[in-house]
């Protein structure tokens, strides 16, 4: 009796004893080279990563030369009362990434630019020369509609109050001409 009670309440594994209904174990089978090239599809990255896991690739140096062609090639903007153009890149900095995650491509970028900018304004039968720079102080991947352009102007004496504030209006509308260019350097990105 008490080797009865010992069977009803000790332990027992699921699968200790084989069944008749139960799975036939695996079997070993050899594949052709057909299965196996049938079973290998294009994966995105590199050849080590066929799998198409996690790769990430610095892609900085590109990014960075490619930006400052397309800004610069915004050219010039025609004012109510003068002219100006962009006319060298003083400040690229950021980094620029594709990260390949299981087979699917992502790419992101995060910079921060400053614009070199000169023009002439005429201002009460009176052309003044300015020069300033636009600021944009953080950009990343698809947030361009949020951009904000800064404007500064060189220190100059001779220019009045009311004519600063003119000449930082109309720079301002550089914003939609390097927007532009930033919606086509993504472009760009997202088919590297």
């Amino acid at each position: 009796m008490e080797e009865e009670k010992k069977k009803e309440g000790s332990y027992r594994y699921w699968v200790r004893e084989a069944t008749a209904d139960a799975a036939p174990p695996p079997q070993p089978q050899k594949l052709t080279n057909n299965d196996v090239v049938a079973s290998n599809a294009p994966a995105l990255g590199s050849l080590w990563n066929q799998a198409g896991t996690w790769e990430e690739k610095n892609i900085t140096k590109w990014a960075t030369d490619r930006l400052k062609e397309l800004l610069v090639s915004v050219g010039s903007l025609q004012f109510s009362s003068g002219k100006a153009e962009i006319i060298d890149v003083n400040r690229c900095v950021g980094d620029a990434f594709l990260v390949t995650v299981r087979n699917k491509k992502r790419v992101g970028y995060t910079y921060e630019l400053s614009l070199k900018v000169q023009g002439e304004w005429s201002f009460e039968e009176d052309t003044k020369k300015v020069k300033g720079s636009l600021d944009i102080p953080e950009f990343s991947f698809g947030e361009l509609d949020d951009l904000e352009v800064n404007v500064k102007l060189s220190e100059d004496k001779e220019l009045s109050q009311k004519l600063k504030q003119q000449v930082g209006l109309d720079m301002k509308q550089f914003l939609e001409p390097i927007r532009l260019k930033l919606g086509q350097f993504e472009q760009e990105l997202k088919d590297r």
